[in-house]
């Protein structure tokens, strides 16, 4: 594992989002959904690609609080343009796991 400093951390930029929108992505090379998240007024609405159709319908995903990190580029995948990225643990399985809070809170709050 490689150490990083207290300011590498800083950088990233996780923060709360609601998702508005859950649809399918039948363009992926894998399962996937295309999720569209609030992540509050100063971060916006942003669209995430989506490995977590396993554990996951688009319906229980809608109305749902996320993690995510907000401040990478945005990044092609197939013919949408994802920017950002959803947090998850896999399992032993490979299934994903969402990272979300364990109660509600406001959208775009920052994990410190």
């Amino acid at each position: 594992m490689t150490e990083i400093s207290w300011s590498d951390f800083e950088k990233v930029e996780i923060r709360v989002g609601t998702v508005v929108i859950a649809q399918d992505f039948p363009k992926a090379r894998n399962p996937s959904y295309i999720l569209t998240v609030d992540f509050g007024d100063e971060i916006g609405v942003k669209k995430s690609s989506a490995q977590i159709t396993d554990l996951y319908s688009k319906e229980g995903l809608v109305g749902r609080q996320v993690l995510g990190v907000v401040n990478f580029p945005p990044k092609q995948v197939g013919p949408i343009m994802s920017e950002c990225l959803v947090l998850g643990f896999y399992r032993k399985d490979n299934f994903v796991v969402l990272a979300m809070p364990d109660g509600e809170i406001e959208n775009g709050a920052r994990l410190l």
